[in-house]
Formats: structure tokens, C-alpha cells, sequence
């Protein structure tokens, strides 16, 4: 391993500085650019018709991502020998929080770029990229991803759908139905999932729609996200050119969990922009709407409920960017040493798959949080589809079930970090092993307060122990039945989850003081007071119930007072600081954080 980079869990054991992040305020003027760009195109061709979009018109979704790719949105990480900018991941995933607020279209144009686009990009032979990335890059042709099945959906491996070879030899034979296809009822390219023959792994092919013998079922109703395309495809004797397989034969699964860390980290930088827009909506309503002759946005009620969503909302980012420039460093080192860039990326997300996935369900149920406060801040109104609160509270429903389910990702952040520990890659096990030996002597550090930033590491420092003394009695306690502690899991992610949040918000808010980007910090540290309190508050009670639920008992009163310990937090003005976080919302009348 190289010591100069991370590894994905490596934060429960490891020193993060400052100085080692990136934060949002470091883009430089041409990620900001890019940016713009991309809000300039929501602005003209988005946003004002987001009710059309709605209703599905026949036609329109397709002609919106053309629309992007004239303007080069679609080629953004696609090297420019393809057609497309070869932007860095950082960029790439500012881009993506751009677009994040725009639900139906959001979801359509993170399927054709990421998932639709990036099994060709990483796993493509030269023949293939060079026939349709270029295509896929100006939006002449839409693509999509065929996993799910009926009775494949988080077991994907378990997929029905058979390729059988020819007799000449030239084609595969694909038969199958697969369901929940986004951008299906339009892409001209499809990334088929099954298995060759009797194989038991799942391989990947190249579809073109027109292809004879696949049939595009009608769009499916749903509740949220109506705007993007989501149908049933069959395969009735499709001839697929062998030319058509796209990686190796029974490689399928491999590219399609590759693909899945990569979409994952992504939507939680997706959530980032759907915070930040519904944040707005919430207070524009707040200020605009009287009750008892006041504005409700200076009653404290609805300042609290604020408040959180900028929380919530500043606190994903500062994980989200993070995590991705841990990712781009890898990148850049394994292509430095020699890997192509489909091998660099492919092995750089894999390596960051608990972040991903704690990336995915912290953002996407932030996300959910903020669009519900968003319909109670607007009363009455919010229950109506006219008014603004209703899109998102919808469209908003679906990531907690896109790119496996929170409950898989919540099992995923657990088993991955045991597995990376058990490969040696992060020392975890060795940590927790020492803190087993001598229970009722683990002391939790006290801040001494010195200096703010120091003092607030103290409290992770001490929820990292939590979560490893608990990792290394559940792990000897079930060494031969983990896979089977599935409530156990949930309860070491959620504490994961918040621990690494609450790090990424002190680095974020130290590197922003050190660097003095804002005239004030004093804000952010309201912000980081609230967070790390309340971190330690869910760290304390998923801890203790994972002890009451497998401890044994003669041990519950040792265990539970070394978690009660551990996650013991100053106390904190939490009034006082949301009204301060409450008051800059509505002061600027939009989220400006």
C-alpha cells in the first residue's frame, strides 16, 4: 500500500489533516466555468419547464439530452480523443451537483454519462469506444443500463436473462426481460446484462435498440422522478454481433459493481445539489408567507427546521469532496504508474467502496429529510402539486433505492472496511484488537481547549474508538455467521456514517479558516458545533444498541459505559447556533453556504 494514499475505511484508523482535503471553496476558475455552464442550461432549457417534463412528452427527455451533449455537458469525463474534455473527478462530480436539483432530467442525464456511458469508457475494446463514445459524447445516440429483473434486483447475479452462441459463431443469441430501465423507452445503446450458456456469473453486451427481437414495453407510472423514461425490454432472439461483448466473457459482474461504487459517490453529489435547491425553496416560501402578522421565517419553529437543511446540506458536501479527491489521487497515481484510464478509474472507485456507499446513504436520506421539512415549512401548500415543495418531496424518494438500496449500502460500508482489513490494506482489526484487551481502561480524549479545531478531533477521535471496539467484539463473536448480523451491520455503518461526516465538517471548516475564505467563520463553526453534537448523540445510540443486542451480560455494564464514554460530546447553544445558521438563509433568501 502506498502510505501517500488512502484506502476506503481508512479513516477509522488514520490522521486526516486539513491540508490533505479538498474543499468546495478550492475550485479553480475553469471548474467554475464549467459549472456555470451547466446552470446556464438548466436556466434556459430546464427549469422553465419542468411541469412539461412531468408529463413524459413523447419526445422531449430524448431531445434534452441532445440538447446537452451540443453543449459538450455529456463528454465531460470522456477523454477528448472520444469526443468529450477529460475533466479531473472533482470536476466531474461538481458538474453532476449542478444538475442534482433538476430531478426527472437529473436522473436521465446521470444514466446516459455514468452508468449508460462508463461500462463502454472503462471496459470498451478500441473498436467500440471509437464506433459509439463519440456518438454517446454529442447525444446522437442515448444510452441506457439493463440489470434489474423481476427477481433479480439487489441480488443481480441471480438474473435469468441467457446469451447463447451461434451455431457460425458470429452471434449471440439473447433472450431475457429486464425492468426498471432508465432512458430504456429512448437509448439507442443498451448495456445488456446475462449469462452465456450455463456460466454462473453474468456477462455484458452492446444492444442497438433496432436490433430485431427487443421489444420496448410502455413507461411505466411512478411516483416520483415522471419526466425520465423507465420501461420493461425483452429480448426475443436478439442477434448480438459477438464483437458485442463488451469486457470478458463472465466479466459482467465485475463491471456492473464497478459501476454501481462509481454511481453511488456520484448521487450522493447529486443529493448536494438537491439540498442546496430545495433549501431555497424553503425559504423563499418562509419569507414570502405571513401567519399570526409575522413572516413564519422569524418564528422559531421554522428557523430550526432551516437550520437543519443547511446542516444537513453543507455537511454532505464537505464529506462528498472529500471522498472524490481521495479518488482523483488514486487515479492520478495509478496512471502515472502505467494503468490505462479505464483501469485507473475502475480500481480507484473500488478502492473508496465503503465511501461510496456511506456517501450514498448519508446524502440521500439528507436529502430526504430536506424535502419533507421543505412540504411542512410550506403547511398546507406543501400538500398540493401545485405548489414548489411537491416536485422534490417526489422526485427525492427514489435515491434512498437507486444503486442498491440503503439497507445493501448499510451492509456494504460494514463488510467492505472488514474485508479491506482482513486483506490487510487498513489496519482496523489490529486497532480493535487492542482496545478489546483492556475494555474497562479505554479512555475517552478530553478536549483541552487550546485550539477549536484540535478539541472537536478529540470527540471523532473517541467515536472512532466506539466503532472499533464494537467492530472487534462483533467480529469475534461471529467470525463463522457476519453475513447473518445484519442489524448489527446497520448499527456499526450508521455510526461510520456519521463519524466520517462530522470528520470531513471539521477539516472542511479548519482548511476554510486557515486559508481565510470567508470574512467569518464563526458560522461554520455553528455548524460543525450542531453536527459533531448531534453525531455523538446517534454514534451513542446505535453503539449502545448493537452492545444491549450481542453483548453478553455478565460484559453489558463494562461495553455499554466504554460507548457511554466515548461518545460524550461538550455541551452546545443548539437554539442559539441554528438561529444563527437560520437567520444567513434568510437573510440572503437562498442557500449560500
Amino acid at each position: 500500500m502506498d502510505m501517500k494514499l488512502r484506502y476506503g475505511g481508512d479513516f477509522l484508523t488514520q490522521e486526516t489533516k486539513a491540508s490533505d482535503i479538498f474543499i468546495p471553496e478550492e475550485f479553480n476558475e475553469e471548474q467554475k466555468m464549467i459549472e456555470q455552464t451547466c446552470y446556464d442550461f438548466l436556466n434556459a432549457e430546464i427549469y422553465p419547464i419542468m411541469d412539461r417534463i412531468d408529463t413524459n412528452e413523447n419526445g422531449l427527455m430524448r431531445s434534452l439530452i441532445s440538447k446537452s451533449g451540443e453543449l459538450g455537458l455529456l463528454g465531460i469525463s470522456v477523454p477528448d480523443e472520444y469526443g468529450g474534455f477529460e475533466q479531473s473527478y472533482l470536476t466531474v462530480m461538481r458538474a453532476n451537483e449542478a444538475i442534482g436539483g433538476t430531478g426527472s432530467f437529473s436522473v436521465a442525464y446521470m444514466a446516459h454519462t455514468g452508468i449508460g456511458t462508463l461500462p463502454l469508457l472503462y471496459y470498451g475494446n478500441e473498436e467500440q469506444k471509437r464506433k459509439y463514445l463519440p456518438k454517446l459524447v454529442s447525444g446522437e445516440l442515448a444510452a441506457s443500463y439493463c440489470l434489474t429483473e423481476p427477481n433479480a434486483g439487489s441480488d443481480a447475479n441471480s438474473g435469468k436473462t441467457k446469451a447463447t452462441l451461434s451455431e457460425d459463431g458470429k452471434y449471440y443469441i439473447l433472450n431475457g426481460q429486464k425492468m426498471w430501465i432508465t432512458n430504456g423507452g429512448f437509448s439507442d445503446l443498451q448495456t445488456v446484462f446475462a449469462k452465456i450458456d450455463n456460466d454462473r456469473v453474468l456477462s455484458a453486451f452492446l444492444v442497438e435498440r433496432n436490433t430485431k427481437g427487443v421489444v420496448v414495453n410502455a413507461e411505466e407510472k411512478k411516483m416520483g422522478i415522471k419526466g425520465s423514461s423507465t420501461v420493461q425490454i425483452f429480448y426475443n432472439d436478439v442477434k448480438v454481433p459477438v464483437e458485442n461483448l463488451l469486457g470478458k466473457r463472465g466479466e459482467g459482474f465485475r463491471i456492473a459493481l464497478n459501476i454501481l461504487h462509481i454511481g453511488r459517490i456520484k448521487l450522493g453529489a447529486t443529493t448536494v445539489g438537491a439540498c442546496r435547491r430545495t433549501a431555497s425553496i424553503a425559504v423563499n416560501y418562509a419569507n414570502e408567507r405571513k401567519q399570526f402578522g409575522a413572516l413564519i421565517s422569524s418564528f422559531g419553529a421554522i428557523k430550526h427546521k432551516l437550520a437543519e437543511m443547511v446542516i444537513k446540506t453543507f455537511t454532505n458536501e464537505s464529506a462528498v469532496y472529500r471522498a472524490s479527491n481521495d479518488v482523483e489521487n488514486v487515479i492520478k497515481s495509478y496512471k502515472a504508474n502505467g494503468k490505462t484510464y479505464g483501469e485507473a478509474n475502475i480500481e480507484a472507485n473500488a478502492r473508496f467502496a465503503v465511501e461510496c456507499a456511506l456517501l450514498k446513504v448519508f446524502g440521500s436520506e439528507a436529502l430526504d429529510f430536506i424535502v419533507d421539512e421543505c412540504v411542512q415549512v410550506f403547511g398546507g401548500m406543501g400538500f398540493s402539486s401545485e405548489a414548489a415543495a411537491d416536485r422534490p418531496y417526489r422526485d427525492s424518494r427514489i435515491n434512498r433505492i437507486f444503486e442498491g438500496t440503503n439497507e445493501i449500502n448499510r451492509l456494504l460500508v460494514v463488510d467492505t472496511a472488514m474485508k479491506n482489513a482482513m486483506k490487510g490494506d487498513i489496519d482496523l482489526l489490529e486497532k480493535a484488537a487492542e482496545l478489546l484487551k483492556n475494555v474497562n481502561k479505554v479512555k475517552a480524549e478530553k478536549p483541552e481547549n487550546h485550539n477549536y479545531y484540535s478539541d472537536k478531533m478529540k470527540f471523532v477521535q473517541n467515536y472512532k474508538k466506539a466503532v472499533l471496539l464494537l467492530t472487534g467484539y462483533i467480529y469475534e463473536k461471529y467470525k463463522k455467521s457476519l453475513s447473518t448480523e445484519h442489524e448489527l451491520f446497520i448499527n456499526l455503518s450508521d455510526m461510520m456514517i456519521n463519524l466520517y461526516v462530522a470528520e470531513s465538517t471539521i477539516l472542511r471548516v479548519e482548511k476554510m479558516e486557515t486559508l481565510k475564505l470567508v470574512d467569518s467563520i464563526d458560522l461554520y463553526k455553528d455548524i460543525t458545533d450542531v453536527f459533531v453534537y448531534d453525531a455523538g448523540e446517534a454514534i451513542r445510540k446505535a453503539g449502545l444498541d448493537a452492545i444491549y443486542s450481542c453483548v453478553e451480560k455478565a460484559d453489558l455494564e463494562t461495553f455499554g459505559n466504554a460507548i457511554k464514554r466515548l461518545t460524550e460530546t461538550a455541551p452546545v447553544n443548539v437554539k442559539d447556533a441554528r438561529r444563527r445558521i437560520a437567520n444567513k438563509l434568510i437573510e440572503d433568501n437562498r442557500y449560500n453556504f
